[in-house]
């Protein structure tokens, strides 16, 4: 097959790497990659909002297998372009999609089906979030209603915090016209959880869990990101928690979808919180996610082409997926700032890794010449696999330091807090 992978961070960087494992697997393409994808595959020069262009592409190439990676070009409609060219893509449609692309709408979705979330008020001005925060007790949570790179949510601990988000919301129009609507919605406590899985609009396979960090700094402080590091297993989500969230939640958003008339078919990311009261949907994402896919790829035994193709052909069938017995971890190399404002253009050296069980994903890197040059916030991926969690996040840690350039920055504590509840959890 020649496939083509839409978008340029670390999640299409192991996306690609994982594909090249695949002997059904000719050519890999990727629009636009990054420098680290230039290693394994041809990168073209288009950008992930350009459909028509991309459809062209395909076409052009006689390409078998289109995989999408970041949100955008699924709300904007790329799945429904290159279906209507009879062109197989991995990924939702438009209206699908909408679950990622409108958070009032996935609000209205999972009340309606009653899956389980955040009691939440949608409100179109700022005066009505002051109402609405009114009836929430803080800390509350503030999301703009449409797609902002992971950085359109903020946890407001008073009413000063809040009026100050509201005033960059509507009044500064910081995300634009994705912030026209937005949720007050109750702060949930407990641990978060990835959960995936791989859905061709009737069947479901779920993915191994995964835990990501989102916020930027030590210590879970700092603001939220689009996460600062990942592992598998999640160590915090049980056996008996996941079959709970595959009946109560999984199956009644497909299913829902389905009586909606927006058939999901792709991967479904499900952010959860592991409440007192079971697990909430925190947020529905349209996508892999990043970092989650890093160590998800490196544990992942199948065959992902033919694992996608399956889903992309409506024939998932009974499919179940095998993971490797081991653990994995990924930390992100990030620039000083980020999410915030933050310098791009600087070098990117990577020294020798002697360790196979490390991996070097690219995120926000170009090729100039001989140079590796930093574009985006976050750069560089460090990952690794190993029989347990502790030893997979040690040779993450002893590798991040051969990722050097100006204003390099990366949490020191991923993975800590799950390993201790395990601790906690043997003693008990």
């Amino acid at each position: 097959m020649r496939v083509l992978v839409v978008g340029q961070g670390g999640r299409e960087h192991a996306l690609c790497w994982k594909l090249k494992q695949s002997p059904l697997v000719r050519e890999i393409y990727a629009a636009p990659g990054n420098a680290g994808i230039a290693s394994i595959a041809d990168c073209v020069p288009i950008g992930v909002a350009d459909i028509i262009e991309l459809a062209d592409f395909a076409d052009k190439l006689k390409i078998d297998l289109t995989i999408v990676g970041p949100e955008l070009p699924l709300t904007l409609g790329i799945v429904d372009e290159f279906q209507k060219r009879g062109l197989c893509i991995f990924g939702p449609t438009r209206l699908a999609a909408e679950l990622e692309g409108s958070k009032v709408f996935s609000k209205e979705f999972m009340r309606k089906y009653n899956v389980p979330t955040a009691e939440a008020i949608a409100c179109t001005s700022a005066d009505e979030a002051r109402d609405a925060l009114k009836r929430m007790k803080y800390p509350a949570v503030i999301k703009v209603d449409g797609l902002a790179a992971g950085k359109g949510v903020v946890i407001v601990q008073s009413k000063a915090e809040a009026d100050e988000y509201l005033q960059m919301v509507f009044d500064d129009k910081k995300f634009g016209n994705a912030a026209d609507r937005i949720l007050i919605e109750e702060f949930l406590t407990g641990e978060e959880v990835s959960f995936l899985v791989l859905s061709d609009g009737k069947r479901v396979a779920p993915l191994a869990p995964a835990k990501d960090y989102k916020k930027a700094l030590d210590g879970e402080t700092g603001p939220n990101t689009g996460g600062m590091g990942a592992h598998s297993p999640a160590v915090v989500l049980s056996g008996e928690t996941a079959a709970v969230v595959m009946k109560s939640i999984v199956m009644p958003t497909i299913q829902g979808m389905a009586s909606e008339g927006r058939m999901y078919s792709g991967v479904l990311y499900i952010g959860l919180m592991l409440t007192a009261d079971g697990p909430k949907v925190l947020e529905y994402n349209c996508r892999f996610g990043d970092p989650e896919t890093q160590v998800q790829m490196l544990r992942l035994e199948d065959d992902l082409a033919d694992v996608c193709l399956k889903v992309a052909q409506g024939n998932l069938g009974d499919t179940k997926l095998t993971w490797r017995k081991e653990a994995a971890a990924c930390v992100v190399v990030a620039v000083d700032g980020y999410p915030d404002e933050y310098p791009k253009g600087q070098e990117v050296e990577i020294d020798p890794i002697s360790d196979d069980a490390v991996v070097v994903f690219h995120a926000g890197t170009v090729r100039r010449g001989a140079k590796i040059i930093n574009v985006a916030g976050r750069v560089i991926n460090v990952c690794a696999r190993a029989a347990t969690l502790s030893e997979a996040l040690a040779k993450v840690y002893e590798a991040v330091p051969k990722i050097r350039f100006a204003g390099a920055r990366y949490r020191h504590d991923i993975g800590w807090r799950a390993l201790e509840q395990r601790k906690q959890a043997a003693a008990e």
